[in-house]
């Protein structure tokens, strides 16, 4: 079918999101399609690389930047590797499915279902919740029916608790460190997707002004660390 002259490109047509050796991801849902929008190629970080099957291999470690507002304080225990199922973030009035979201045939990540706007998507290939390394949530801002799953994203404050439940009963749980919203064009590719050794965590969705023509012109951008888990004996 041919596509209406002046709808907005596919995100399959675009060249942003392509995954070299990091994760480059955000999610945007406009008028006539997903954008997985990004000025360029996405930067080669030190820290992270992906093997063949897209899995975080080992690097040689970047510097770690923490983002501003960042608690300094231990971790808990990082968990086994487990699937998550689903995101809670009570702030909000956030509660929704997880979809496991891979690598096309370019090598780019999935978008979340269309046809859920409630539900989020995990990337598969990286970090579970509760391990150690940078998770990855995204979302849609909005669809053609209304708002969707992360429309209050940019409402959530420092301090606030993210909740991750995984398959084996236990429950990621996360503080956030900062809310940003950063231009597609000037995107912190290592900032918000490099390696980090603690259990950290990215909720991603768009933002900022709506362009008719390309779509939302920024990204959201939630940091979290991981402050507990718990299980059927609580907390650990």
């Amino acid at each position: 079918m041919a596509r209406r002259r002046g709808a907005p490109r596919p995100w399959y047509r675009t060249r942003a999101y392509r995954l070299t050796r990091t994760i480059v991801v955000t999610v945007c849902l406009v008028v006539g399609g997903v954008w997985w929008a990004q000025n360029d190629e996405p930067a080669d970080p030190a820290g992270a690389r992906t093997d063949a099957r897209g899995v975080g291999a080992p690097h040689a470690p970047a510097p770690r930047r923490t983002p501003p507002g960042a608690s300094q304080d231990a971790p808990p225990r990082p968990l086994p590797r487990s699937r998550a199922v689903s995101l809670t973030v009570p702030y909000l009035g956030i509660e929704a499915p997880l979809v496991g979201l891979g690598l096309d045939s370019r090598r780019r990540l999935t978008a979340p279902p269309t046809d859920d706007p409630k539900a989020a998507g995990w990337y598969e290939g990286g970090p579970a919740p509760g391990q150690s390394g940078t998770v990855i949530l995204v979302g849609h801002r909005d669809t053609r029916t209304g708002p969707a799953v992360f429309a209050a994203l940019h409402e959530i404050q420092t301090g606030r608790v993210v909740k991750v439940r995984r398959a084996d009963g236990r429950t990621a749980v996360y503080t956030v460190d900062a809310v940003r919203t950063y231009e597609k064009a000037h995107f912190p590719d290592e900032e918000v997707y490099g390696r980090r050794q603690r259990p950290e965590l990215r909720l991603i969705t768009c933002g900022g002004r709506y362009d008719r023509r390309t779509g939302y012109v920024s990204n959201i951008v939630v940091f979290a660390h991981l402050t507990a888990t718990k299980g059927p004996t609580g907390s650990t």
